[in-house]
């Protein structure tokens, strides 16, 4: 009986070590996409014209939303949803799920059009002075991923978005008033904590039932 708890109890903590190893492994990625974007926006998108700002959380009605970045520019705000993903990508912009074909494996994962619109509607509302045509959502791809369906609208690769990007050449605010949106953005992000973290996961969990 005892060699029988002991076993469980072994089979218990390996169990939670290897999911736990999963879970910190896709963090790990999906933060190394996020940094591979951010190096990339920064080399080609420099003040006075463009400020980038990452890993910003704000608070919503019922909880908060983290957002990988925000680039505000005289051409426009463009919030930005990061996805580090190999292999085949099946992909319905009006689906809840996508699927990631890895090694003959599928995963499927949460449609991030979807994923990004709450982040749009947050980024709105802080910034609600501006025309909504001035928000821009985009979903951009850092990995070699292949999609094997037809690439939805809004979804870049890492090239792709910044050639977008570079292709906005018409104004729509100044430097003054792009200031004041980087300031309403700064003065209502909460800090870059654990606490803040672990809050946001407690309400996607709630949410999402994941």
């Amino acid at each position: 009986m005892i060699e029988q708890l002991l076993l469980l109890a072994a089979a218990f903590v390996i169990g939670f070590a290897v999911g736990r190893y999963r879970i910190d492994r896709v963090y790990s990625l999906q933060n190394r996409g996020e940094a591979v974007l951010a190096d990339r926006l920064i080399e080609n998108f420099q003040a006075p014209s463009y400020h980038l700002m990452n890993n910003v959380t704000l608070r919503r009605n019922d909880g908060t939303t983290q957002v990988d970045h925000i680039l505000i520019s005289r051409y426009g705000v463009y919030v930005i949803e990061t996805k580090n993903y190999n292999g085949w990508i099946f992909a319905n912009p009006r689906h809840s799920m996508w699927t990631q074909v890895l090694f003959k494996r599928k995963f499927r994962f949460q449609n991030p059009i979807h994923q990004n619109f709450g982040h749009v509607r947050a980024v709105q509302t802080l910034l609600d002075f501006l025309p909504p045509e001035t928000i821009s959502a985009a979903v951009v791809f850092t990995g070699e991923a292949e999609f094997q369906t037809e690439l939805p609208v809004g979804v870049y690769s890492t090239d792709r978005f910044i050639e977008h990007i570079r292709n906005r050449v018409m104004e729509v605010m100044s430097e003054n008033r792009m200031q004041f949106c980087i300031g309403r953005l700064e003065a209502n992000r909460l800090a870059l904590t654990q606490q803040t973290d672990v809050e946001h996961q407690y309400y996607v969990q709630r949410k999402h039932g994941a």
